[in-house]
């Protein structure tokens, strides 16, 4: 049961932004990530996919790994454990051998981490059930999401230079605790 806080801030932002028209998953990151920012701008700002997101969660339901760009973002996935990229000596290339097809990867800092992802499904390494490429900055974030969506990966993304490490986080665990 949520916390009494919680479910009137979910109450109040509803009463500010209108999520009805979303799909169920889409509609639970969206909340998510607004609440997790009292930010009502994100709903217009994520480029969510109904479809992407249902293959994310069906993934996680069936174990598959998250993989997380920092470890910033894996420890807020609560629920289970998150494997972490900037942590390990090989880098994205172990996480290719390891987990070559089905994984969800959840990046909220390293623009580079988005470009590999993208070229590296691309050139056919690599097949994630879900990317959330949600990382801040302002060199080379937006191109990097653009670069996400026009790779036709399955992925939760935004338009903007705005993300973080918090919004990648609030996305997988909006996926596992619906």
């Amino acid at each position: 049961m949520p916390h009494p806080i919680e479910s009137e801030s979910y109450e109040i932002l509803r009463r500010r932004v209108d999520t009805t028209g979303l799909g169920p998953l889409s509609r639970a990151v969206v909340e998510r990530l607004v609440h997790t920012t009292a930010d009502p701008t994100w709903a217009g700002d994520l480029l969510v996919d109904e479809q992407a997101l249902a293959a994310g969660r069906q993934a996680l339901v069936d174990g598959a790994p998250v993989i997380a760009d920092v470890r910033m973002v894996a420890v807020g996935i609560t629920s289970r454990p998150a494997a972490v990229v900037a942590e390990t000596a090989g880098g994205i290339a172990e996480f290719v051998r390891k987990a070559p097809v089905g994984a969800v990867w959840a990046v909220g800092q390293d623009v580079s981490i988005v470009t590999e992802l993208v070229a590296r499904c691309r050139s056919g390494e690599i097949r994630p059930a879900l990317v959330i490429a949600l990382p801040a900055g302002f060199v080379g974030a937006v191109e990097a999401k653009r670069a996400v969506r026009e790779s036709e990966v399955p992925a939760l993304t935004n338009r903007g230079e705005r993300g973080g490490a918090a919004l990648a986080t609030a996305a997988v665990n909006a996926l596992l605790y619906l």
